[in-house]
């Protein structure tokens, strides 16, 4: 890292665009114990009378989710939703092919969306594009929107479901550019029947929000071209176009790991280039938005076996379960930052997943529910991002990565609402650093600050290791200890850290 103090530079007038609520969504799949002694456990002791655990709903609350996306994921390219509606008695298992599981079928739409619903959480649903096509989507959307008189909404009613759900976001299928997805198209085919199976679903209900598949990471070959191509047939049609993107520590690479901020940047700097590129050519004044519906840190290549290799399994069975360090909480809090720092074209975003399977929730069969280290910077940012994200100018020394070439050694972030500014600090390097914040012809008074280290121990199944690293490498900030100038502030930050920061900045 070249040597020079880094210099943050924040007006109360610079401004990125609103914070979108929706983009502190999480993701519910049905993926190993993410539903299955995830939300839902009858007779658990926190149950209550729909079978849904009030410890993780408790949680969930205190993480500051606002959407969740289901029911899935590759879930859905093999899901009858049909199937999954109606007396729990009356409905058969079947194969998910997938995540090679039998699914019981006793969680479908009505029981996900009341959970939503009692929660105070927005659903994003996503509908089959891979075994089915235009009249299943466009029936669910009847089904869940739709007001009495017609077949789907009729059916609803009879199960039990007066009102409609009024379903908003809509994922039209999932990763639909990947090999690995059940009835996997190329773009010309997916594009062509996202159309179609959007239009349909539009006349359901004009109201919603259409999700169209983007590439399934930045990685991909058809990366780019997919994007192009898909939009070419339905930019007039959808909303937002989707991103995915995981990360995690490859062979000891440290500085990789935690520059992983700087890949996220570049995907949606490309994918925004892809699609006002498509704008452009339409002559379009319309921007198509990101919903970026799965990111985290998932130790995929070097912990996950791949699917295909999964054992034909029932009863839940424990997959994709990591378990984080406090270097994996550092690497999700710098993400969020990212995420802000584009607020103005990510609206929507999706932690995934939200119990489990890589989450920042975790429970025991018949036992306690417990945080993971990534809880932390998650539940924080969600708590304090509010109003709107200042254009944060950053200067500050490089750290030069295998993976990612020059990136920053430090990033940050900042919002501004009626309740005052938060600032959310990276520190990247292996040293502490002190950071100027600049703020001439503003004021800046900071009241309170809290923290996340990174640690240098492998992380250990369970709720106590999860306490031992919140107690080592999670705690307040020392405001205090602050040096304020003429329009500049000194912070000191920790090495491999994140920081988040609230007070007061107006105008001098």
């Amino acid at each position: 890292m070249t040597q020079s103090r880094p210099r943050i530079v924040l007006h109360p007038d610079f401004r990125v665009g609103p914070v979108d609520r929706r983009l502190f969504g999480s993701f519910v799949e049905h993926l190993g114990r993410a539903v299955y002694t995830g939300i839902h456990e009858p007779g658990h002791e926190t149950a209550d009378e729909h079978g849904f655990r009030r410890d993780v709903a408790d949680l969930t609350r205190e993480l500051g989710v606002s959407v969740v996306r289901y029911p899935g994921g590759n879930f859905v390219s093999n899901y009858i939703w049909e199937d999954g509606v109606g007396p729990v008695e009356d409905r058969k298992p079947f194969l998910d092919l997938a995540w090679r599981t039998v699914e019981p079928n006793v969680i479908g739409t009505d029981e996900f969306l009341q959970w939503a619903e009692r929660e105070g959480i927005e659903p994003m649903m996503a509908v089959n594009l891979g075994t089915r096509g235009v009249e299943a989507a466009a029936a669910l959307v009847e089904y869940c929107n739709g007001e009495a008189g017609t077949r789907w909404a009729d059916l609803r009613i009879a199960n039990g479901r007066a009102e409609p759900y009024k379903v908003k976001l809509w994922c039209l299928g999932n990763e639909m550019d990947g090999p690995w997805q059940i009835g996997h198209k190329d773009a010309h085919e997916y594009g062509k029947l996202a159309r179609n199976a959007g239009h349909a679903m539009k006349l359901v209900d004009p109201s919603i929000e259409l999700v169209a598949c983007g590439s399934s990471s930045m990685g991909m070959p058809t990366f780019g071209e997919w994007e192009q191509t898909v939009l070419s047939y339905t930019y007039d049609l959808v909303d937002h176009i989707s991103m995915h993107a995981y990360y995690e520590e490859l062979d000891g690479d440290r500085a990789s790991f935690l520059g992983s901020g700087t890949a996220m940047d570049r995907f949606i700097d490309r994918v925004v280039a892809s699609a006002d590129a498509v704008g452009a050519k339409r002559r379009s004044d319309k921007k198509i938005t990101i919903s970026f519906d799965e990111w985290n840190v998932w130790y995929l290549q070097s912990r996950f076996p791949g699917e295909q290799n999964l054992p034909i399994q029932k009863d839940a069975p424990r997959i994709i379960e990591d378990v984080y360090s406090g270097l994996d909480a550092v690497v999700v809090g710098d993400l969020l930052v990212t995420l802000l720092n584009h607020a103005d074209r990510v609206p929507v975003a999706c932690l995934a997943q939200l119990v489990n399977v890589i989450a920042p929730i975790m429970t025991e069969p018949g036992g306690e529910a417990w945080r993971q280290p990534t809880f932390h910077p998650f539940a924080t940012t969600a708590r304090l991002a509010r109003g709107e994200a200042l254009d944060v100018r950053v200067s500050a020394p490089v750290i030069t990565t295998s993976a990612h070439g020059d990136v920053p050694a430090v990033t940050a972030a900042a919002t501004l609402s009626d309740d005052g500014v938060a600032l959310f600090l990276t520190n990247r390097s292996a040293e502490p650093v002190e950071v100027e914040l600049a703020h001439a012809g503003a004021a800046l008074a900071l009241a309170e600050g809290w923290v996340m280290t990174a640690d240098h121990e492998p992380a250990v199944a369970g709720p106590e290791h999860a306490a031992k690293v919140a107690a080592a490498h999670w705690g307040t900030y020392d405001v205090a200890g602050l040096v304020s100038g003429e329009g500049v502030t000194t912070v000191r930050l920790a090495p491999e850290s994140w920081t988040a920061l609230t007070g007061t900045l107006t105008r001098a």
